[in-house]
């Protein structure tokens, strides 16, 4: 089963970036679809970005297009979001999201924190 293991939040400024990584290990097959989650306090877990392994398919959520970009290293198992012009709405703890054979994974979420 995937074990999915988030790195790379913290605090910063608005209008800032960052950079968050996930390594993903235990895949049977390297073929799944993995990608970004994020949950604000008081708010539901919405989907920030994916990428489909079949067809390299990449799906943003309406409030991150244009600034953020996941990218995948298959050689490395990871999966990276790059975070642009970030906003105080974007703080949340932000989770690495896996499937794999029909199952849903979860990395244990780090903190972003947009704040001036």
């Amino acid at each position: 089963q995937l074990q999915l293991v988030e790195s790379g939040g913290g605090l910063v400024q608005p209008g800032g970036s960052l950079r968050l990584s996930c390594l993903a290990s235990g895949s049977r097959s390297d073929y799944y679809t993995i990608g970004w989650f994020r949950q604000a306090p008081g708010k539901e877990r919405e989907k920030v970005a994916c990428l489909a392994s079949l067809d390299n398919s990449i799906h943003y959520g309406d409030s991150v297009k244009g600034r953020f970009a996941i990218s995948r290293d298959n050689a490395e198992k990871t999966v990276s979001l790059q975070m642009n012009s970030l906003k105080p709405e974007d703080t949340a703890v932000y989770y690495c999201y896996g499937r794999e054979a029909g199952v849903d994974y979860w990395g244990q979420g780090t903190q972003v924190t947009v704040s001036s």
